[in-house]
């Protein structure tokens, strides 16, 4: 036993294992690996004495058995937390790995703890604003980067306020992830088409290259591989199909534009 658990006595050892969970729901639906999960839940036990404690973490749910399960006062645990897949939040997931170093450090009591995880819990997006601008600036760079002229990336830095814009307002809020990843392709090509015959773009495949990057789900992906490397087969293959699909359906929206364009006004589109 550490010296928290024998300062005060009996510890709550089923208060401590929820405290874990909760510090692992966040990490999961924030973006955080799957060992990372495993291993901050771990520490959190670990350090205020929980001995017997078992954690299984999938892409989308986490399950926890531990506790005493034999004498008198028995009280074994088990519990199913069942984790929607959302947009990551990078800040908690970096909040919350802080956190649990600084447990190791003996600087949190168990309610002090609980009290961090729901202030990291509680922290506001990024507003709306910087997102929009960060999503038009990224397209810009991007489109800039992979060869593009100048007008060409002014042209993706509208297209990518104007996505940004639609995907806070109606994809996010109002559409599944399939119909609004083909909704958000769609758009682009539309966008970039309208632009380039308008003359204020040169190249077309740049201008729809960076202005489709922001959409390339880039943390699933790569939690994906690292999951796999690390040998967590299920949780690693679900989040590269899901992003793997996700590419799949802003693949959809471009090719659907593209056709009904040549059926309608014919000729290559360059």
């Amino acid at each position: 036993m550490n010296q928290e658990a024998q300062s005060t006595g009996a510890v709550d050892e089923r208060l401590v294992l929820e405290t874990a969970m909760d510090a692992g729901h966040i990490l999961l639906e924030n973006g955080a690996e799957i060992f990372r999960v495993e291993e901050t839940m771990d520490r959190i036990c670990r350090y205020f004495g929980v001995e017997r404690r078992d954690f299984f973490v999938l892409s989308n749910g986490i399950f926890t058995t531990g506790g005493q399960e034999r004498g008198e006062n028995a009280q074994p645990f088990a519990q199913v937390k069942h984790i929607p897949v959302r947009a990551a939040q990078l800040n908690k997931v970096v909040a919350v790995n802080q956190l649990s170093r600084d447990i190791e450090k003996g600087r949190y009591t168990l309610e002090e703890v609980r009290q961090r995880l729901e202030e990291i819990r509680t922290l506001p997006p990024k507003p709306k604003g910087a997102q929009i601008a960060a999503c038009g600036v990224g397209a810009a760079c991007f489109c800039y980067l992979f060869g593009g002229s100048l007008r060409d990336a002014l042209a993706a830095l509208a297209v990518g306020l104007l996505l940004e814009i639609f995907i806070l307002w109606v994809s996010g809020p109002h559409l599944s992830r399939i119909i609004g990843n083909i909704c958000c392709g769609a758009l682009i090509t539309v966008l970039c088409l309208c632009l380039r015959g308008l003359g204020l773009g040169d190249n077309l495949s740049h201008m729809m290259i960076g202005s489709i990057i922001p959409l390339i789900p880039g943390v699933p992906f790569t939690n994906g591989i690292r999951d796999l490397v690390d040998g967590d087969y299920i949780a690693g293959s679900v989040r590269l199909l899901d992003a793997m699909l996700a590419v799949l359906c802003v693949a959809i929206g471009v090719g659907v534009i593209f056709i009904a364009y040549h059926r309608l006004w014919g000729g290559a589109i360059l």
